[in-house]
């Protein structure tokens, strides 16, 4: 293999690809990348067994081949080349080394063999669609922030994506929680995703997926099956494994009753919630809301440190309420709020919270509340 490629293209493609790589690993191949070169172009594939990513990036081949390198090292090396450099990479399987060649700058990399590298199974998908990147990212952005990190409940380790029912007819939904909040956002159904069977995304998935939706005005080809989901740009295909297990129902936790609504200014609640909640060390502080007509009065009591307390004009014409909450969760329910305006709703003391944007329901975000 030799080729000839412009070190900005060759350092997106791996970067893109060794971000899958797990860093300490008992299975040495699995720290490589894959190098496939033909005609134009270099395929660079990179795997955890879960999650494959294979990124296309044109190049001069004057040799088409196949090797594997670390990921890292080969990262690493590109990252600190000079900008605008031509790097060259030829491949040796008499000497088992990858040659790394750029201006004055020659790197001697250690391979192993092609033919031991995982190549993920292709799956049957029973559905193909799809849809825009803002769409998607808009799904799962606003979602991602509930996923469980409690290994025992894995079946909450993601995002839950499937086919659900709205007032406005059939939707694609994403919902994610871990008991303490939950988030559930909606899209327009794309055309062909109609049989898309639900699945648990995993929280990794969730990750690497971002870096594909930037470009609002891309278009990301969906496949789903049972077992594995697909999403791919021109230039880069991320395959997942789907996390095995049934994801609870969810609509039973989304309160209907709440009568009770607060509507606020999204982005100063957050800063006042904020503020309040320095005087406060402990990860689960909890801040207290006060509701009264048109007066919203958070406060924090820490016995150890202090305390605080900060007034916001704001909507309300209900009856007094006292309810308090965990200080990180109603800052990243509230950072979620595009629009000016928190609309959230109350029932007791003692009952989850719902919380939307405006008057808008496509996105709906639920809180338990904590004893203050």
């Amino acid at each position: 293999m030799k080729i000839s490629i412009e070190r900005a293209v060759l350092l997106k493609a791996v970067a893109q690809a060794q971000s899958v790589v797990e860093r300490r690993n008992t299975i040495p191949i699995l720290a490589n990348l894959l190098i496939e070169a033909n005609e134009g172009s270099i395929h660079l594939r990179a795997t955890d067994l879960d999650i494959e990513v294979v990124d296309h990036a044109p190049a001069m081949v004057e040799q088409p081949g196949a090797t594997t390198v670390s990921a890292v090292l080969l990262h690493d090396i590109i990252r600190k080349l000079p900008d605008g450099a031509l790097i060259e990479l030829s491949d040796d399987p008499r000497s088992g080394r990858l040659q790394v060649a750029a201006g004055r700058s020659n790197f001697s990399l250690a391979t192993l063999p092609k033919e031991d590298f995982p190549v993920m199974a292709s799956s049957e998908y029973s559905a193909n669609f799809a849809a825009p990147a803002k769409v998607l990212r808009r799904l799962f952005d606003k979602a991602k922030f509930a996923i469980s990190t409690e290994e025992t409940r894995y079946y909450l380790n993601g995002v839950y994506m499937h086919i659900a029912e709205a007032d406005g007819g059939r939707v694609l939904r994403c919902v994610a929680t871990d008991g303490h909040r939950l988030a559930r956002v909606d899209a327009d159904l794309p055309a062909g995703a109609e049989a898309m069977p639900g699945v648990i995304v995993p929280r990794k998935t969730v990750g690497e997926l971002r870096k594909l939706l930037d470009d609002d005005d891309m278009e990301i080809a969906v496949s789903v099956s049972e077992t594995k989901l697909r999403f791919a740009t021109p230039d880069i295909t991320l395959t997942s494994k789907v996390i095995d297990g049934t994801f609870p129902d969810y609509t039973r936790v989304i309160p209907s009753q709440n009568t009770k609504r607060l509507e606020v200014d999204a982005r100063e609640f957050a800063k006042a919630v904020d503020r309040v909640a320095t005087v406060s060390s402990e990860r689960s502080r909890a801040v207290k809301l006060v509701l009264e007509e048109d007066r919203l009065v958070l406060s924090v009591n820490a016995p150890d440190s202090g305390a605080a307390e900060e007034e916001l004009i704001v909507s309300y014409g209900d009856e007094r309420l006292e309810i308090g909450f965990n200080a990180k969760y109603l800052l990243e329910i509230a950072s979620q709020v595009d629009r000016e305006n928190a609309v959230f709703l109350f029932n007791g003391s003692g009952d989850p919270t719902l919380m939307r944007e405006g008057n808008d329901s496509s996105a709906v975000y639920v809180v338990m509340p904590m004893r203050v």
